[in-house]
Order: structure tokens, then sequence, then C-alpha cells
């Protein structure tokens, strides 16, 4: 285990808006008010045509191949996540959510492209003082940025 220690700093309440984009919309405004990191909590609604990682294709694999879900109808949806800086030092975004309809829920990363319908609502708390970063790592072929506290 790795670690390092934060302060709690600014909370914005955020209602994304039917059509956005979920990690575009969060990434900008992280941009916008200079935000580093922080952790979020969602609630509200995705549209049909969203876009999820559902898990690897196989878990033994050394390379990860992601399976993509695509969602066919408006759902709940319900999400936390952690947004850090990458190497690059662009905000990014790491959020999962669970997203029903009817009886059956679907829970993914919502990295691919996920369209919000008509509203999310996220409370978004800056972490200040906070050293970890987002880092490329060879162990998953360069496909996801591990988090470096």
């Amino acid at each position: 285990m790795k670690y390092s220690k934060a302060r709690q700093g600014r909370i914005f309440v955020l209602r994304l808006e039917n059509g956005d984009i979920i990690h575009e919309t969060i990434e900008k405004f992280a941009v916008e008010q200079s935000i580093e990191a922080a952790t979020l909590l969602a609630v509200g609604g995705i549209d049909i045509g969203s876009k999820i990682i559902v898990g690897p294709k196989d878990g033994c694999a050394e390379e990860i191949e992601p399976m993509l879900h695509v969602i066919e109808d408006a759902h709940e949806v319900t999400g936390t996540g952690t947004l850090f800086l990458d190497d690059e030092g662009k905000p990014s975004l790491h959020m999962h959510i669970a997203c029903g309809r009817g009886a059956s829920t679907e829970t993914g990363c919502v990295r691919p492209g996920v369209l919000v319908w008509h509203i999310l609502e996220v409370v978004l708390t800056e972490l200040v003082d906070c050293k970890a970063r987002r880092i490329p790592s060879s162990v998953f072929g360069n496909k996801l940025k591990l988090l470096e506290p």
C-alpha cells in the first residue's frame, strides 16, 4: 500500500445537463477552477448510446483488453470517483457508475463517454496539499494510468 495526505478544499455542486459527456465536462471544469485533485459523488440519469467499461476481457492477461458496454436506453445512475492530474498535468477523472433500468443494472467506468440524460448532479470535493498523480503503467500496457499517491 502507498499513501499520501491531503486536506479538504472547496466544495462544488454541479449540474451537468442533457448531452454533456461526464468525464469531458468535469475535467474541463477542473481546469477552469484550477482543481488538481478531488473526490466526486454523482446521481442522475444517463442516455442511450453511453459507453462504459464493464471489466477486462481476461483478468489474467498481461495486457488489458477492456469490455465495452453500450447503454441502450435512458438509465438512472449513481457514481463515485476521483480526479487527479495525469503525467501531462491534465485533470484525469476516474469514475465508476452503477446504472439501472427496470430490474437490470450495469456497473462500469465512464471513460469511453457517458452522456447525461437531462440532469446529473455532482458534488465535487477538492483535495488540497495533495501530491497524488496518475502515471502511465507498463504493467497494463500503458492503457491505464495508475494513481501514485
